[in-house]
């Protein structure tokens, strides 16, 4: 099993099939290629909006799996893992074609303070969902790609509007859309064992799961220690250790695997650690 790939900074320079456009602290990655399938976990550092083109994708997302088509779209927020399983289009040529935009809170902060769109405030969460694309952003997704191709015809700053330009066109296009894109901004405040126990085996922060219970780190903190008496930092690593122990002893999978799987980063730290934790090293639990 290969490390958790993270959106957008391992993708950047990547030797895969894609194209990738970063300016101005924006990211936008193509991918086309000639694929049955293709499978993966991919860790977002910031929040994503996913078009296809070609090709369906199913995402796993918590307890929830989206399948997203052709001209589909779907918007995730940062700090979650997401597992996927791309199939190309078997009618033509097993093509997949996407695009992934990464919309970093800056920039969402500044498109939700100069757009004039007005939409009542939900009073409960919007949930995440896969939604059609109108003439409008189809069109504007296929005039991306040129600029994958002659970057010399980029502007600093030029692809920061261009994203701008896609927000609103994905608001005008999805109210349930722009809601989210609201709530991106402003997190609804959840339970934090939900968040935390859909979460914990992810490379997740303590200050993103914050953010995923809509509270800041300090409220946090203090809930988390009220819930569960223990720092969150500690009962993440001790809940990952407990449950790499579960998975050497009932299954096959190998000492990288598990570490990878649970959001470690580093083998040889994951078995120092699950040593001072167990008592013996991860290969004698078997």
């Amino acid at each position: 099993m290969k490390k958790m790939i993270k959106f957008p900074t391992s993708l950047i320079g990547l030797d895969t099939p894609q194209n990738t456009l970063e300016l101005d602290g924006c990211t936008l990655i193509e991918q086309c290629i000639h694929s049955t399938e293709v499978r993966g976990t991919m860790y977002l550092e910031q929040h994503l909006l996913l078009i296809v083109l070609e090709g369906t994708v199913v995402l796993t997302y918590g307890k929830q799996e989206y399948t997203v088509g052709k001209n589909d779209m779907i918007l995730l927020k940062k700090a979650t893992a997401v597992k996927y399983h791309k199939f190309g289009n078997a009618e033509n040529d097993n093509i997949y074609d996407s695009l992934m935009f990464s919309i970093k809170d800056d920039l969402l902060k500044s498109f939700l303070s100069t757009s004039e769109i007005k939409v009542s405030k939900p009073e409960g969460e919007i949930k995440t969902g896969v939604y059609p694309m109108n003439e409008c952003l189809v069109a504007f997704a296929y005039s991306m790609k040129p600029y994958f191709f002659d970057q010399s015809v980029v502007h600093p700053g030029q692809l920061r509007l261009k994203i701008m330009e896609l927000l609103y066109d994905v608001a005008e296009c999805n109210r349930n859309m722009f809601l989210q894109i609201l709530q991106l901004h402003e997190p609804v405040r959840t339970d934090i064992r939900n968040v935390v126990e859909q979460h914990y085996a992810s490379p997740v922060s303590v200050s993103e799961l914050a953010y995923l219970s809509g509270r800041s780190l300090s409220s946090f903190k203090r809930d988390f220690q009220n819930i569960y008496n223990v720092a969150p930092a500690t009962w993440i690593r001790e809940k990952r250790l407990e449950k790499a122990k579960d998975m050497l002893e009932t299954t096959a999978l190998s000492v990288s695997d598990i570490c990878y799987s649970l959001g470690f980063e580093n083998v040889s730290h994951f078995s120092r650690i699950y040593k001072e934790f167990h008592g013996q090293a991860p290969s004698i639990s078997r």
